[in-house]
């Protein structure tokens, strides 16, 4: 279901990020405001859904609908003379899709498994995220010209359908571990609550709301990055762009692919949480360092490449990993708004502040860096302080039974200093 999942996305995003160069930074900061705002309404409207649908329901009906999206995107584009709005409108909509996407992704496999089963699991599940993420960019890089840009959403579309079917037989089949205490599910009951419950949840959990910074700085430095390639890639042609960023994905979710299996269980189990979300953030903290003296684009892509590779190989996994200490309305409804209000809402902030420094300010690529670097380094701490309040509540769950203290959400993670 990831592979497929991902394999979706990764046909969009390079069909969307080829738009991006032919605007200024100010117009995409603008898009990244708007979307900030798009994303609140999305998000409140996923947590209405969500007090009204069973588990059973929620990943097909999701689903279902943005691959009906795409499909009105395919049809109605010929429709337009210039259709630079509505382009700006899939440009928007294609980057709600891919955070909204993953997020109840993995709140549907952080209720199928425990803490000791995600430990084990979630990387060879990221894994099977990067194959399709292997697969889908091969699309574009192959076939943009042939093809033409607008076939490559209809592609999706139908890509997307694939994961309902799958999404309904997980559904009926939980694993469990014989060696494990495992609350099981009723997948035919709904969740229930406000739907506002998600956004109230982050601001008065403690341990969520940290979850939260951690996602804001690595935005903050997603967006340096994004705006620096942007940036360089604007001289080419668009279908030259939509084949450069579908190789660039292809050889980041290549490598994932190979470093998941082979790095983040062991590191989770041999460095522990803490020093495991760090590790990416003080890679960052290097590389924005070197490229702060040699401000080349070979060394802006290199890191660029590191970061996603360190993202989804290990940041991410290790950062799902955090869900499995909530309670189950607050990984359906809280997690969608750290990880789609919030990560939006980071976007805004960093855009503008990316615009105002370079645009505004006209700041070059090696002071940006220094900036950069600095923003690396809290994100480390915190990670690290992370870690340590997730190694704590495991410590805590083991002596008082998996799920004791986290049924309505009153954890000891909640009341964290």
């Amino acid at each position: 279901m990831a592979l497929i999942l991902m394999m979706a996305y990764f046909i969009l995003r390079p069909v969307r990020d080829a738009m991006a160069s032919d605007w200024s930074d100010s117009e995409v900061s603008m898009l990244w405001n708007i979307q900030f705002f798009l994303t609140v309404g999305v998000v409140a409207l996923y947590g209405f859904a969500v007090s009204r649908m069973t588990l059973r329901q929620l990943a097909p009906v999701i689903y279902g609908f943005f691959s009906f999206s795409f499909v009105s995107f395919y049809c109605v584009t010929p429709l337009f003379e210039d259709p630079v709005l509505l382009e700006k409108g899939f440009y928007l909509w294609v980057t709600v899709f891919s955070l909204l996407n993953l997020s109840v992704f993995w709140s549907f496999v952080s209720t199928i498994f425990t803490q000791k089963q995600s430990k084990r699991l979630f990387p060879f599940i990221s894994a099977g995220a990067s194959a399709g993420a292997i697969l889908g960019p091969t699309v574009p890089l192959l076939f943009s010209h042939s093809m033409g840009l607008d076939n490559l959403m209809l592609i999706a579309a139908i890509t997307l359908l694939l994961a309902i079917p799958i999404a309904i037989y997980l559904n009926g089949a939980q694993g469990v571990d014989k060696n494990e205490v495992h609350h099981q599910k009723n997948n035919n009951q709904v969740i229930g609550g406000a739907w506002w419950k998600g956004f109230s949840g982050v601001l008065n959990n403690r341990y969520l709301l940290g979850i939260a910074a951690f996602i804001l700085l690595y935005v903050f430095l997603s967006s340096f990055m994004y705006f620096q390639q942007k940036n360089i890639l604007a001289e080419f042609s668009r279908p030259e762009r939509t084949q450069i960023l579908g190789g660039i994905d292809w050889v980041v979710n290549l490598m994932t692919f190979v470093f998941a299996f082979a790095l983040t269980s062991r590191m989770v189990k041999y460095l522990g949480m803490g020093l495991t979300l760090a590790s990416v953030p003080l890679l960052l903290v290097l590389g924005m360092g070197i490229l702060a003296f040699a401000p080349w684009v070979t060394v802006l892509l290199g890191i660029q490449i590191a970061r996603r590779v360190g993202n989804y190989s290990i940041t991410r996994p290790a950062r799902e990993m955090l869900f499995t200490e909530v309670s189950q309305e607050e990984r359906f409804k809280a997690k969608p708004v750290i990880d789609v209000v919030v990560y939006r809402g980071g976007d805004a902030v960093s855009a503008s502040m990316f615009a105002l420094l370079s645009d505004g300010a006209g700041l070059g690529l090696g002071a940006l860096s220094c900036i950069a670097a600095g923003i690396a380094a809290i994100w480390a701490g915190l990670g690290v302080r992370l870690g340590r309040l997730y190694e704590r509540s495991h410590s805590d769950g083991e002596e008082g039974g998996r799920d004791s203290g986290y049924s309505n959400g009153s954890s000891s993670l909640t009341s964290a200093p």
